[in-house]
């Protein structure tokens, strides 16, 4: 995950109306930022690259950070299966 300094995060945080509230509107805003980076305009395979490597790296974040600790938790509490 590419760490940002505090002092730019705010200027890279979306402004939107409100959050997403259901899983098809988290993809529409996902979509939606997507296709303001760099597209039409400079619409290649490094662009369309980049989109899927910093979306992969992302997801990964998000399992490493969020994930991993809910199944952390969870096996605790019910017990591991393995």
């Amino acid at each position: 995950m590419p760490y940002i300094k505090k002092t730019e995060r705010k200027e890279l945080y979306p402004s939107c109306i409100r959050y997403a509230k259901t899983p098809g509107e988290l993809n529409y805003q996902i979509t939606e930022l997507i296709c303001e980076y760099k597209f039409p305009e400079k619409m290649s395979y490094q662009t369309i690259n980049d989109v899927i490597g910093a979306l992969e790296g992302a997801k990964l974040e998000f399992y490493r950070r969020i994930a991993v600790p809910y199944e952390q938790k969870k096996i605790k509490e019910n017990g591991d299966c393995y």
